[in-house]
């Protein structure tokens, strides 16, 4: 089957979308703890601002499911869009950290809205064998918007001070908005069509499921997390100067976007098994080498491999939700499924802290490549190996969970 046709109908309505929606959360996130500091907030109390967009992540998760089935897709990211433009004004305008802090939950808020019904959308329009390519493309274009946002909002942060970065953040979630308006309808975006599963059912009748590839995909939420927070505290630790860190943060990002659609295209030819299982074993190595390391080319090669990791996990907890959920509560499963990969990423920086706290800094990244090996052996346990494909003449899904 050739991919141009149904991945180019994606390119406006989800792709760029992405990017844009990338760009102005890579030009706020810098900015938060700033912008709290400004506003009277303790180095602790910034913080904690900063983590409330991972627990707002975490905190829609499962409401995300009930509104995407609700109110369909197109609708969905259309409100998560005004949620998280009525975020972004909030941290704009902030006049106390409490007020940033909100702002900045709703934003978090406003990301797993999008984040589901953006997959959704591509499991309803886009063949079973371009999924992963897809969902991998739109990952891969959010971390390139991401990256580039930094470098977007200086000029504005310049001359605005911290609250540039959230001015190029509300433009960003009202454009990218307005691009996602073009979404074409599909059979079950049809607003209050579908009906409502209660969550509990839906976590009750699929808890094998989410308590075996659940927990690996939380172990690899908490891997992908906390690489953010070991690399720049391990630099400090051995003296290089944030420039340098930066531009070893650089290279990394670098290979991880690069990696993001042909991670896709592996996944879809040679099955989920292998990239699932290579992404975890890959970031144990490098949490695990990274003690070791004492220079700049040591610690840049473990900032490649940690790019590497993370670049072919780009779409992957995304393409195994998708394959695992069933047609009936579907929605509501991927909210339950990404709620595992978000809860491991909050997780994970903390557990960072705690065992660096109790030990050093070297263990706690030890342990950490621990824990990733455990999750590649639990992805090589319960991911199908062959490549999902679907039976001739039906939707069914073969070589998945369904």
């Amino acid at each position: 089957m050739s991919e141009a046709g149904p991945l180019r109908r994606l390119a406006v309505p989800v792709f760029l979308p992405a990017a844009v929606f990338g760009v102005g959360q890579g030009a706020a996130i810098p900015v938060v703890a700033l912008q709290a500091r400004e506003l009277g907030a303790s180095v602790g109390g910034a913080g904690l601002v900063v983590a409330l967009l991972g627990l707002g992540m975490v905190l829609g998760d499962l409401p995300a499911g009930r509104i995407v089935t609700r109110i369909g897709e197109r609708s969905a990211v259309l409100l998560g869009s005004g949620i998280g433009a009525v975020g972004a004004a909030l941290c704009l305008l902030s006049w106390t950290p409490v007020v940033l802090g909100i702002g900045v939950g709703m934003y978090g808020i406003a990301s797993a809205v999008w984040a589901l019904a953006r997959q959704a959308y591509i499991i309803e329009t886009v063949p079973v064998e371009l999924r992963a390519r897809a969902l991998s493309a739109m990952a891969g274009l959010s971390r390139l918007g991401t990256l580039i946002g930094p470098f977007l909002g200086a000029a504005v942060v310049y001359l605005l001070g911290p609250r540039g970065g959230f001015l190029v953040e509300l433009v960003a979630v009202v454009v990218a908005g307005a691009l996602m308006a073009g979404m074409r309808a599909v059979e079950s975006d049809r607003g209050g069509g579908r009906p409502a599963h209660s969550l509990l059912k839906v976590l009750v009748a699929h808890r094998r499921v989410l308590g075996t590839l659940g927990v690996s995909a939380l172990v690899m939420g908490a891997s992908r997390a906390s690489r953010t927070a070991v690399l720049p505290l391990w630099a400090d630790h051995i003296g290089l100067d944030a420039t340098t860190t930066s531009l070893l943060f650089g290279v990394g990002a670098a290979v991880d976007v690069a990696l993001s659609y042909p991670a896709g295209r592996w996944m879809d030819l040679r099955g989920r098994r292998p990239v699932a299982v290579g992404s975890l074993v890959t970031f144990a190595a490098a949490h695990v080498a990274l003690p070791l390391t004492g220079s700049v080319l040591a610690l840049g090669a473990v900032a490649v491999l940690m790019g590497v990791a993370n670049g072919l996990s780009n779409g992957l907890i995304m393409t195994l939700g998708a394959d695992a959920a069933p047609e009936d509560g579907r929605a509501e499963f991927l909210g339950a499924f990404r709620l595992c990969h978000d809860s491991g990423s909050l997780i994970g920086p903390l557990a960072l802290a705690a065992v660096a706290a109790v030990a050093t800094l070297g263990v706690g990244s030890v342990a950490l490549g621990a824990l990733s090996a455990l999750g590649a052996a639990g992805m090589a346990r319960w991911v199908p190996r062959r490549p999902v494909r679907a039976r001739p003449g039906t939707g069914e899904v073969r070589g998945g969970h369904r």
